[in-house]
């Protein structure tokens, strides 16, 4: 990676379906305290990111599952891969590689916004159809800043 990019929760990540938007922004939290981490900090906070991991894409499995969502698989595939992923960093951070750590939160930095947009906004999307029949509305709070107030 060339450049650390910074991974911070806005308006941008919500996709109208509160229970979704509430576990990415904890996601999203964990990869900046990561992003910022101490090398000594790197295994505690790895792990919790391995446990946040879990019960997020649990979560989110369960809710492709139970609503017959039609591309969970895969959906399901790319969350097993990401753990895959942070499951070898572990077994390479317990021996001491904090470089290899480090390129995998940046890697979870680059590869939530796309997931979120694409994969998870379908999924929200669906769930709120089935649920409540109409698409989730999501209010964003931030301004663009090119705007001139006269």
């Amino acid at each position: 990676m060339d450049e650390n990019r910074p991974l911070n929760w806005s308006d941008a990540h919500m996709l109208g379906y509160a229970p979704m938007d509430q576990i990415h922004e904890e996601f999203v939290q964990l990869v900046a305290r990561l992003q910022g981490a101490r090398d000594d900090e790197l295994h505690e906070l790895l792990s919790a990111m391995e446990g946040h991991l879990q019960a997020h894409f649990g979560e989110e499995n369960a809710w492709m599952r139970e609503s017959e969502f039609p591309p969970r698989d895969c959906h399901i595939e790319q969350h097993d891969a990401v753990l895959k992923s942070v499951h070898e960093v572990q077994e390479l951070l317990a021996q001491g590689n904090t470089r290899i750590c480090r390129a995998l939160v940046q890697a979870l930095a680059d590869w939530f916004p796309s997931h979120a947009t694409h994969l998870d906004s379908a999924l929200a999307h669906w769930m709120c159809k089935r649920r409540l029949g109409a698409k989730p509305v999501v209010f964003r709070r931030s301004i663009n800043s090119n705007i001139v107030s006269r």
